[in-house]
């Protein structure tokens, strides 16, 4: 039964695409801003009615460029936070960690760089679980916002150093003579190439390369404790180490090329090559375009929009390897653009706590509410600093369960039907004084207005506004306070409903 009710779900959420559900109901907005709340979506957790008004002013190409180039980078203080939160202070455990991040993420004035550390966080998996502390990933983090949209040899080199990632795939356990091939492995795997362009043999050689490729600050380097992880007592501030006497420095083959290679040459050639720029292509599709089919299918399975993998990969070439140059190429290209890409990707649960949040305030100040929407990521199937394996969570249909759907719709419904919330407050007061209550279809276009110009399919918009006929018809006729009070709760019905459809789980 749970397998046939997830069946259902899943083809309820296939059938919101526009190309199988025909033309999807948009509130009343011109083309500008229909696109910019699309791009909003995509290269952030979505926009509130003000701000996409604000950017349709702006028009959508210099939005684009706003937020690629933010003019500045903004959130909530991190001495604030760890004034009200001491466990944020070292950031050791889950709690802390997954709310810190989702304190930056609600209150950032920079999406995209949040939404660009999230895909790299799913790319460059890497767990608390086995680190056990949790402070070097939330750095791993900060170096994915510094670098996640520049070169992609600078980010590619920085992972190959970064701490996190070295204990996390085992590469402190890699020695001239003892090679480990974890990180070798998944450096061309995983992170660069994908299977089917490289041989074991590379592997053997990539590792190789990386051997005295280490870390400092951890009980590794004490002959002791040689082969111990790294407890979270006194180790925290972990640092790359490069050891020559433990590298191999004989020669090696990789992808072609010889000689006494090392990590820094290995990355250099990974990047030289089009599988590289092709499949760093199909995960920007697949996180700011529309779903494609799990990674370990994309060897078997070819892209969705190869002419847009190939636009893409251009862009990577003519950029010198610029990730947000392939990004400013596909916001700016038709296939984004084009009524087919809206609404064909299953949102994320960062992506509907964050979005939620985001519209519904109540951040202004550190707030407990902050673990509970960090856990909340979790109960819907994404943990944050919880990958499920090296391979990260592979999105679309997978986000998918009767579990998973519950908590979603749950919790959107709880967040944006709170009128404590100052976003949610000025939402009702906006639809209330702009006297959309009169009608029934003027007050659900209102309240999609208000939840970023939210675009329901045909039969949606039909239950909604249906509903909403039965909610102006109970409403009193005398008594203006009475009134007042019957029209803000049928504006948070038709606002909670709202976020419970198909659409609301779309981005």
């Amino acid at each position: 039964m749970v397998r046939d009710a997830k069946s259902r779900l899943q083809k309820d959420l296939a059938r919101m695409s526009p190309e199988e559900n025909g033309a999807m109901v948009t509130t009343p907005a011109s083309i500008e801003t229909q696109l910019i709340s699309h791009l909003l979506r995509r290269a952030g957790f979505g926009g509130t009615r003000d701000e996409i008004d604000r950017f349709s002013k702006l028009g959508y190409e210099a939005t684009v460029e706003h937020l690629l180039n933010p003019p500045s980078v903004e959130s909530m203080p991190q001495d604030i936070i760890r004034r009200y939160h001491v466990d944020q202070s070292d950031l050791r455990v889950q709690p802390a960690t997954g709310a810190n991040w989702i304190y930056r993420m609600v209150t950032t004035n920079a999406p995209l760089l949040e939404k660009i550390a999230l895909l790299w966080h799913r790319v460059f998996a890497t767990g608390q679980t086995k680190l056990i502390q949790g402070k070097v990933i939330v750095t791993q983090l900060e170096m994915f916002r510094r670098l996640g949209l520049g070169n992609y040899r600078d980010l590619l080199l920085a992972l190959s150093r970064d701490p996190a990632m070295l204990m996390w795939l085992d590469n402190q356990d890699n020695h001239n003579g003892a090679i480990n091939e974890n990180f070798g492995r998944e450096i061309l795997e995983l992170f660069s190439m994908g299977v089917g362009n490289y041989t074991e043999h590379d592997i053997y050689e990539c590792s190789r390369a990386f051997t005295g490729w280490t870390i400092a600050n951890t009980p590794y380097n004490t002959q002791k404790m040689r082969n111990n992880t790294a407890r979270p007592y006194g180790y925290i501030a972990w640092q790359f180490k490069y050891d020559d006497s433990d590298h191999d420095h004989g020669e090696k083959t990789f992808l072609g090329k010889t000689g006494d290679l090392n990590g820094e040459e290995i990355v250099d050639i990974i990047c030289e090559q089009r599988a590289t720029a092709r499949f760093i292509a199909r995960h920007l599709y697949h996180h700011f375009v529309a779903d494609e089919v799990p990674v370990p299918q994309w060897p078997h399975v070819p892209p969705k929009d190869p002419e847009a993998i190939e636009l893409m990969a251009d862009a990577y070439f003519s950029s010198g390897y610029s990730i947000g140059e392939m990004l400013r190429a596909t916001f700016n290209s038709g296939f984004f653009k084009s009524e087919a890409t809206r609404n064909a990707r299953i949102k994320s649960p960062v992506e509907v706590v964050v979005g939620s949040l985001r519209l519904s305030g109540g951040y202004e100040w550190p707030t407990m509410d902050v673990y509970d929407a960090s856990a909340s990521c979790g109960y819907m199937g994404q943990g944050l600093l919880a990958p499920p394996s090296v391979e990260g969570w592979q999105g679309g249909e997978e986000w998918v369960s009767t579990g998973a759907m519950m908590q979603r719709v749950n919790y959107a419904s709880r967040i944006i039907g709170d009128p404590s919330r100052p976003g949610v407050r000025e939402i009702i007061d906006a639809v209330c004084r702009s006297g959309a209550s009169r009608d029934a279809e003027t007050l659900v276009d209102e309240c999609l207005r208000h939840l970023g110009y939210l675009e329901l399919g045909v039969e949606t918009q039909r239950e909604i506004v249906e509903f909403a006929r039965g909610q102006v018809a109970q409403l009193p006729q005398g008594g203006v306070k009475q009134r007042d009070e019957a029209v803000e709760r049928a504006v948070i019905a038709v606002l909670q409903l709202a976020v419970a459809t198909r659409e609301f789980q779309l981005a």
